[in-house]
This record gives C-alpha cells, sequence and structure tokens, in this order.
C-alpha cells in the first residue's frame, strides 16, 4: 500500500482555511504583515428629493398628418410649394385649371338671376291683382294661380342658389391650401398632369410636427402607477435619443390607451411635446421617461456601487475601519447613473463604487482617484453575510 505524507496544520492554518471558506480574508497572525489597503472608489450615500421615472421606447408620430389630394378632376395647373418647406393653414400649395369650374359658377349665377327677375315680376303682377280682385275687377283663379306660381319660383330660386354654391365651392377645390400648419413632403405629382379625386396618391403629405406626439409603450402593470399620476396634474415626460444621451424635448403626458396588449403584457401610451427646435421627426425612435411622483428625502448612490450575487443586490460598505463589509440593499429604481434605496443603507455611509471585484468582507482599503482602480464591472463573488 502505497504511504501518503502527513501534513501537520497549525492552529493558524486551520483558522486560515475556515475564513476562507467563509468567504472572509483571515485576521494576520502574530508576526505576519498585514494585507495591503486595495485602493478602490468611494461615494457618499446621498439624500435628496427624487423623481420615480418610468421609461419606455416610443415612435415619433405627427400631431396631423393629411395627403393633400385633389377634390376635382382637372389639369394641375401650378404648384406653390417648396418640398421640405414649412407652411401655414391657408398657404396655396396647388393650383388645378380653374376655367371649368368658373363657367360653371357663372352659368348658375346667371340661372339665379333669370329667376329672381321672374319672382319680382310675378310679385308685382300679384300686388296689381290683389286689389282689383278687391273691386271685382279680377277673378279669384287668377290672382290663386299667380301666388302659386311664386311659391313655385321661390322654390326654383333656392335651388339655384344652391347650385350656385356648389358651382363656387367647386371653384374653391381648384385651388388646393394647406389644412393645417405643416412640413410638406415630396411632391408626388408634376404640373400639367390631369389630377383627379381617385388618385391613391395625392399631391403631396402635409405633415404637423409642431406640436409633435410620441406613442411608447409600458408594462401593463405600471398602469395604476401611471393614472395616479394622470389624477393628481400633468405629467412630465421627456424624451431622449436611441442612445439616451441627449436630450431631445420635455412635454406632457396625454393619455393611457383603453386597453393592453394581451400578448406583450404591454400598454400604448401618447404624450406631446412642443417640439420648438425640431429636434423630434415623425417616424424616429426614441427614450421615453414619464416622472410619475417624487420621493421625498430619498437615499441614493451611483448604480456602479449596487452589485449583484446568487442572493440579490448588495454593496460594499465602508466601515471606520477602513475595511468593508457586505451589506444587503433593496434597489427602487436604477436611472441615469443614480440608484434609489429603498432599503439597507443610511444617509453618509460611505460605499465603494469601483474596484469591487478584489473586495472580500474585511478587506482594508483606500480611497483613490478613478484613473488609478481598474475600471471592471466583475462582481465579487462572496456570500452575503
Amino acid at each position: 500500500m502505497p504511504r501518503w505524507p502527513t501534513i501537520t496544520l497549525s492552529g493558524a492554518g486551520l483558522a486560515a482555511i475556515g475564513l476562507a471558506a467563509l468567504g472572509t480574508r483571515p485576521v494576520p497572525g502574530p508576526g505576519e504583515p498585514a494585507p495591503a489597503p486595495v485602493p478602490v472608489v468611494t461615494a457618499s450615500v446621498a439624500r435628496g428629493d427624487v423623481p420615480l421615472i418610468l421609461t419606455g421606447i416610443g415612435t415619433v408620430q405627427a400631431f396631423n398628418e393629411a395627403v393633400i389630394r385633389s377634390q376635382v378632376t382637372g389639369i394641375l395647373e401650378s404648384v406653390a410649394f417648396t418640398e421640405g418647406q414649412p407652411v401655414r393653414r391657408g398657404d396655396v400649395l396647388a393650383r388645378i385649371d380653374p376655367r371649368l369650374y368658373q363657367a360653371r359658377l357663372d352659368q348658375a349665377e346667371a340661372q339665379l338671376a333669370r329667376d329672381q327677375a321672374l319672382l319680382a315680376n310675378q310679385e308685382t303682377n300679384l300686388h296689381r291683382d290683389e286689389p282689383l280682385l278687391q273691386r271685382g275687377f279680377a277673378t279669384d283663379e287668377r290672382v290663386t294661380g299667380e301666388r302659386a306660381r311664386i311659391a313655385q319660383t321661390q322654390g326654383t330660386l333656392a335651388a339655384d342658389q344652391a347650385a350656385v354654391a356648389e358651382a363656387r365651392t367647386q371653384l374653391d377645390f381648384a385651388t388646393l391650401r394647406a389644412p393645417f400648419d405643416g412640413v410638406t413632403g415630396l411632391r408626388l405629382v408634376d404640373p400639367g398632369n390631369v389630377i383627379r379625386p381617385t388618385d391613391p396618391t395625392g399631391i403631396v403629405t402635409l405633415t404637423q410636427i409642431q406640436p409633435i406626439s410620441v406613442v411608447f409603450t409600458l408594462p401593463a402593470s405600471d398602469i395604476p402607477q401611471v393614472r395616479e399620476a394622470l389624477a393628481r396634474g400633468p405629467v412630465p415626460t421627456t424624451v431622449d435619443d436611441q442612445s439616451g444621451t441627449r436630450r431631445l424635448d420635455t412635454g406632457t403626458l396625454l393619455l393611457v390607451n383603453n386597453r393592453a396588449n394581451t400578448s406583450s403584457g404591454t400598454v400604448q401610451l401618447k404624450a406631446t411635446f412642443p417640439n420648438a427646435q425640431a429636434q423630434l421627426w415623425p417616424g424616429t425612435f426614441v427614450n421615453v421617461r414619464v416622472t410619475t411622483s417624487v420621493v421625498r428625502g430619498a437615499l441614493t448612490v451611483p448604480t456602479d456601487a449596487v452589485q449583484q450575487n446568487d442572493q440579490g443586490s448588495f454593496v460594499f460598505v465602508v466601515g471606520a475601519d477602513r475595511r468593508v463589509s457586505m451589506r444587503p440593499v433593496r434597489i427602487a429604481q436604477r436611472v441615469q447613473g443614480t440608484a434609489l434605496i429603498a432599503s439597507g443603507l443610511s444617509s453618509g455611509e460611505t460605499v465603494v463604487v469601483q474596484g469591487q471585484y478584489r473586495l472580500t468582507p474585511g478587506t482594508p482599503i483606500v480611497s483613490a482617484p478613478a484613473s488609478e482602480v481598474p475600471d471592471t464591472t466583475t462582481a465579487s463573488a462572496g456570500m452575503l453575510p
């Protein structure tokens, strides 16, 4: 049988093995050098008012959008807009050859004038014959017929006036105007072409971008929180670019959609923004932040201080002896590099922000500039006490 070497461990060695199994650094024995402090970046637990923010991804949508189509048939005589340029409500965008519609209006007005003259003559005859009827020089049948003819002509005049209004409207349709302030898109028809109301594309698409809307989604579980915020008053909403690094505009939440998406478990919301600098453009994706309330006197730490292990979130807290301990914490939210602490820390405590990968409970530390501390996202694998 082989003989195995006998290994004798001192009491200090046994203690070191036991402490290592617990995930802590052994305390130096008599005559052993103390471990060198680990350089880290630290920060204090801050107290202040912190907004509660819900974040989502949304799509910018035009506040109003209209395809400018002709309501009459004719030759496109001229185009009065420049592609991609802003226009004001009522500005002329295009003109259709108006001669046919002007002729129809003239004809309707002439018919109206003729019937007005006929009515005037009939009323004159009636006013002449009514006194004669009383003296017996005119028959009742004659006066009754004149009254009937006047009523008939009055009905004809009403039809003539409607025809004039229709002809004038058709003539007005020959001039296409902007229905609201907006920006024109690409011109889809060139002058000289015959255009019709049934054309599928229209002449141009007009888009209103000031103000503008953003439609975005949030988890359906956030609906009660958002509705409570809406009940209290206007809900501030901001939008950032796709990278989340540049603020584009600040506006107000408009509504929560009247039903949630059962397949995705989300609900759509809509917010409006003034878009004074035209930074929001229809069809683009943005990051949306909805501020539902403000927590007064909340505790915060940089998000880099929060680590994860199999038992949840924790931070390394620096003690009075400049040694660290692991502290479990509960996080309420993480927004823009700041973590809102729901429980686990007190105001004024110091936590490690950078350099945690070299730490275990009991490790001595020394504060150092960020440039001297390796930046790594590797979290400590130590166990919570």
